[in-house]
């Protein structure tokens, strides 16, 4: 089954100005996108599964920290899984892949954040595939200081 991967990009500079770039990332299967912004930095939108269809992740602006779960149970998942993390910034150009099966959530870490995500699922299809569980369930949205 697949897990969740990040897709390195990076960011070239020259005296005319900036190139952000993933070139791993391809559109194959992709059948639509949309913006995601909050109103404030720390507020989590959480937790979005879907059975069967895929997510693409990118940070246009800012900083968030995105979780990605595979639910054992869709009526009844367990708490005690755990989430993987990932930092996404427009700083450091990446693309996440969350496959189906898996729950997603984010919170902005800059007031900026903006993520685009790229589904694998029209929205009538996405309609009939959309879990929602609380935003603590599984609660990774605490930053540790070091």
């Amino acid at each position: 089954m697949e897990t969740p991967a990040l897709m390195p990009g990076n960011l070239a500079v020259d005296d005319r100005g900036s190139v952000r770039f993933v070139n791993e990332f391809s559109f194959a299967g992709v059948k639509r996108f949309y913006s995601v912004t909050n109103h404030r930095q720390g507020f989590v939108r959480a937790w979005h599964g879907h059975r069967r269809e895929a997510k693409y992740v990118l940070a246009v602006a800012g900083s968030a920290l995105v979780g990605a779960v595979r639910v054992d149970a869709w009526e009844n998942p367990s708490p005690a899984l755990k989430p993987e993390k990932f930092v996404l910034s427009a700083d450091k150009p990446a693309v996440l892949f969350i496959p189906a099966g898996f729950a997603n959530g984010f919170m902005s870490l800059t007031p900026d954040c903006q993520l685009m995500f790229f589904s694998t699922a029209t929205l009538e299809e996405s309609k009939h595939d959309d879990i929602r569980f609380p935003s603590r369930l599984w609660n990774i949205w605490d930053v540790e200081e070091r």
